[in-house]
């Protein structure tokens, strides 16, 4: 059997009946505190006054349900169609961020390897526009499923795009940017896409560490992302995950080490080459809003940007 036929489970479903034919839905519920703060449409704070009777609404401070179609189990090359450990922590991040500043409310935010869609569709909660991007037609036909099941819970001006993204390709190019895009099958960028991703200031990516290829496609194509528009910041969920190696004959997580092979930490990055510099966060800083799964000791976050 190849490699790419091998089936794989996310650890989050271990202990769920198998499933016997296609994917299933399974309801998040999301409760949040009621100190959240409330923005106004500019990105205003909005501070409540003692004597005022208004309401403040505040789209994070509720408790709300996303419905997620996903896979149980599915062979290396769509685990795009479950439901990750990282994911999850990277979720309940940004639903903190959103709780606590209003560093998101009205941005342009990039995903890559987006999956399941369960974070762009949190995203869409605040942002201004989501891109959820991932490679291949039944990961990007689940994911648009969950993006229209869930569209009730965006804010009202929040545009959310799947776009299909080959970490292998050359992005952009004249295909990308010229190709004929009527056909919402085919998830294709537009011209007005690219330079919208261009404002793009947040990127976000979750369990995309797994082998070393994919690995160096990803950062091939985060220096491109990087290097255009304004500024970014990414924020990138992992989980390390070892195997046994004959070279080393010890257990190691070898996906992880090409992973830091790209990443300066603070205060190392060198000056005169262009350099990703990441910063570690704090995981046990992040509220658990999300139920039921065991974070462990071998998930991370990671602030990362691209400088000189």
């Amino acid at each position: 059997m190849e490699d790419s036929e091998i089936e794989v489970m996310s650890e989050i479903h271990l202990g769920c009946p198998p499933a016997t034919t296609g994917p299933i839905l399974s309801r998040f519920t999301l409760s949040v505190p009621g100190h959240c703060i409330s923005v106004d449409k500019d990105g205003d704070l909005l501070l409540p006054r003692r004597n005022s009777r208004r309401k403040i609404d505040c789209p994070s401070a509720q408790s709300f349900t996303l419905t997620i179609q996903h896979c149980i189990a599915s062979t290396l090359r769509d685990v795009g169609l479950q439901v990750w450990k990282a994911q999850l922590l990277l979720s309940e991040f940004v639903l903190h961020k959103m709780c606590t500043s209003s560093q998101l409310h009205a941005t342009v935010c990039l995903e890559l390897g987006a999956g399941t869609g369960l974070l762009g569709i949190l995203l869409a909660r605040v942002a201004k526009a989501v891109f959820l991007t991932d490679h291949g037609d039944d990961i990007l036909g689940n994911c648009a499923h969950n993006v229209e099941m869930n569209s009730s819970l965006f804010n009202p001006q929040a545009v959310v795009n799947v776009r299909d993204l080959d970490w292998m390709s050359q992005w952009p190019n004249n295909l990308d940017i010229h190709g004929d895009c009527r056909d919402p099958q085919k998830y294709c960028w537009s011209s007005q896409d690219f330079e919208q991703v261009k404002s793009a200031s947040f990127i976000f990516a979750a369990d995309v560490i797994y082998s070393d290829d994919l690995t160096i496609a990803l950062f091939s194509m985060l220096k491109r992302v990087m290097s255009f528009g304004c500024e970014k910041v990414l924020y990138l969920g992992l989980e390390k995950r070892y195997n046994f190696s004959m070279d080393d004959l010890n257990v190691v997580a070898n996906g992880y080490a090409c992973f830091r092979s790209y990443i300066k930490e603070d205060g190392l990055c060198e000056q005169e080459e262009r350099s990703f510099l990441g910063r570690r966060i704090d995981i046990t800083q992040i509220p658990q809003y999300i139920k039921g799964y065991d974070r462990g000791e071998d998930v991370e976050l990671w602030e990362i940007k691209y400088v000189h």
